[in-house]
């Protein structure tokens, strides 16, 4: 496992630990650590509530990147208490959107293996034409 991939894992896991909000809710199951073209690493928690006013690790985290005034994402993990876990769609979606250059960000889907975004967002409709042009 390189240097990079420690680092965000580490750092993921360290905002990681659920603990309970209110009635029947509850906050950082799933932690993430994201690092930007500019070499800083950013953190975020997941909020679990109902009616999908919740939201993902990965979205906290890229918020954090964007009070920064940064966009290009390099690398990117999620994790639980027990495992690496892959960006829902939603969060493939917004990395893409935020800045279409990190369809060739590194997604850690385990401690020895990763893949560019893109590959998880084939044929994205922000970039599909940008080769024909």
């Amino acid at each position: 496992m390189d240097e990079t991939t420690s680092r965000l894992i580490e750092a993921a896991r360290a905002v990681c630990g659920e603990f309970g909000l209110g009635k029947d809710f509850s906050a950082a199951s799933v932690g993430a650590a994201l690092l930007t073209a500019a070499g800083h690493v950013y953190t975020g928690i997941c909020i679990d509530l109902a009616c999908g006013l919740g939201f993902c690790a990965e979205v906290a985290a890229m918020a954090e990147m964007l009070k920064h005034r940064e966009t290009q994402i390099v690398a990117i993990v999620a994790v639980s208490e027990d495992r690496i876990l892959p960006p829902c769609g939603r969060c493939r979606e917004t990395m893409v959107q935020i800045d279409p250059r990190n369809c060739d960000c590194r997604v850690i889907l385990g401690e020895g293996h990763a893949v560019p975004l893109s590959e998880l967002v084939p044929c994205h409709w922000l970039t599909a034409w940008d080769d024909e042009a």
